[in-house]
């Protein structure tokens, strides 16, 4: 007599694991954490009270990690400061695409920036220690990709609709650039930070509408000398 069969049993499935993450991306992750806590910390503190013993404490890593990807303190902030500007510059793009008319297109960035630089984070990071931290010739180096190019492109749109021979594209995006820098302190500093944005905002639309206003032909004013020969 035969035996009966015994129902065949479903294969086990062993519980499912997480992927393992490579080597390339445990490395990403280390570094982006190390950003993002050293960027809090130099908002809050600056950079001269900011202790990277403080900053690998917040990010829960060893201080070699710290100095796999980063040489020193100073090697740090500059990477953080690379974020920041280029945060700004996205802003400033953000806030002149939309426009059409290139004239506009400048204002509306240059109040992008000043938006951006109503984070007081951004702000300390941006524009008052980055300055120093860097050095000026640094400084402006990190910075030419973002708020420099985003700047100099607007410029740039404006002479080629508003064709100005006084004018030229480089020496113009620094000189307005230390205005925006300037102004973005200005706001910070006021009793009334809305009040003193409403003013600039509108001293700026005046400022760049005068600026590319078109040149006319009229004879220049003669001078006191030459009205006294006269």
């Amino acid at each position: 007599m035969s035996r009966p069969r015994t129902p065949a049993r479903a294969p086990t499935r062993s519980p499912s694991r997480a992927p393992t993450r490579t080597q390339a991306e445990r490395l990403a992750a280390t570094r982006a954490v190390l950003l993002k806590e050293a960027r809090k910390l130099f908002a809050t503190e600056g950079y001269e009270a900011a202790a990277t013993e403080e900053i690998v404490r917040r990010a829960e890593v060893t201080r070699g990690a710290l100095y796999y990807h980063f040489n020193d303190k100073r090697d740090l902030f500059e990477a953080v400061f690379q974020e920041v500007a280029q945060g700004i510059a996205g802003t400033i793009d953000a806030d002149a695409e939309p426009t059409t008319d290139p004239l506009q297109a400048l204002i509306e960035g240059g109040k992008g920036f000043l938006d951006a630089c109503l984070d007081p984070a951004v702000r300390r990071i941006y524009l008052i220690d980055a300055p120093s931290v860097l050095g000026w010739h640094r400084w402006r180096e990190l910075d030419a990709p973002h708020g420099v190019r985003t700047l100099r492109a607007g410029i740039d749109a404006v002479l080629a609709t508003h064709p100005d021979p006084g004018l030229r594209a480089e020496p113009l995006t620094f000189l307005l650039s230390g205005a925006f820098n300037e102004a973005a302190l200005w706001i910070a500093g006021a009793k009334d930070e809305k009040a003193a944005r409403r003013e600039i905002d509108r001293t700026l639309d005046e400022l760049i509408q005068r600026l590319f206003a078109p040149v006319t032909s009229a004879a220049p004013a003669r001078s006191p000398r030459a009205r006294a020969r006269a």
